[in-house]
């Protein structure tokens, strides 16, 4: 599949991607070939048994981890070229990240949870705009809460508003609700829906839950590190 220029339609194009963990002499194969495109503001599922490498291409497509060869472009920015400190860069303010563990720093309220990763950025009203994000995700009463003092619903909603606040181009959720009891993933499932719509974000999700794949624009399935289904194909 040619490559072609990435255009504004298109937030990721992988082509080819693969990943090797391991030694050269006896490495483990994890992703073998990748080729997908999404396109801007879609909702993407990717589904998959454990093993099936569907976290590993998060990882990839998300600059966490870099891929072993083929060639990846997200949010206008190659990421085949960059080291692990040009990823880094490149993730700010493109890309927020909601993983199944919250990942909160348990010495900061809920809004320094969300307003110092702003301040790092070096946004000027960080403090004001994560107040906005946590009112917007219901939580403008617990703002000076630790993590400790809320509940794994009310956790995961400041991953999400920490994740969101930067207003990235492309959101990444790893099983968002995997740690969250049936009644609390529907609400979170619903609030991470709304805000990439508020956001106007491209979403693509992890999940192992085919009813929470359903409310994706496009499902993509997995098996032994590549792409065996894909509904938009």
């Amino acid at each position: 599949m040619p490559a072609g220029p990435l255009t504004a339609d298109i937030a990721i194009r992988a082509r080819n991607v693969t990943l090797s963990l391991g030694s050269r002499q006896a490495p483990t194969e994890i992703l073998k070939g990748i080729d997908l495109d999404v396109a801007s503001g879609s909702s993407v599922a990717i589904l998959g048994p454990s093993g099936s490498g569907k976290s590993s291409l998060m990882a990839i497509l998300s600059g966490l981890e870099r891929a072993s060869g083929g060639s990846v472009e997200v949010a206008g920015v190659d990421f085949t070229s960059l080291n692990e400190d040009g990823l880094s860069r490149a993730r700010r303010g493109r890309i927020g990240i909601v993983l199944q563990a919250f990942h909160l720093l348990p010495t900061m309220t809920a809004l320094e949870n969300v307003a110092v990763p702003l301040e790092l950025a070096g946004t000027d009203d960080a403090f004001a705009r994560a107040e906005a994000e946590l009112a917007a995700v219901g939580l403008g009463h617990r703002v000076t809460h630790y993590p400790a003092q809320l509940s794994g619903g009310e956790q995961q909603r400041v991953a999400i508003a920490r994740s969101v606040a930067p207003a990235p181009a492309i959101l990444f959720a790893d099983e968002p609700t995997g740690n969250l009891d049936e009644a609390t993933s529907g609400a979170i499932v619903d609030l991470l829906f709304e805000r990439q719509r508020a956001a106007g974000a491209t979403l693509v999700m992890i999940t192992h839950d085919p009813s929470l794949a359903d409310r994706c624009d496009r499902v993509i399935r997995m098996r032994d590190g590549r792409i065996v289904e894909d509904s938009a194909a």
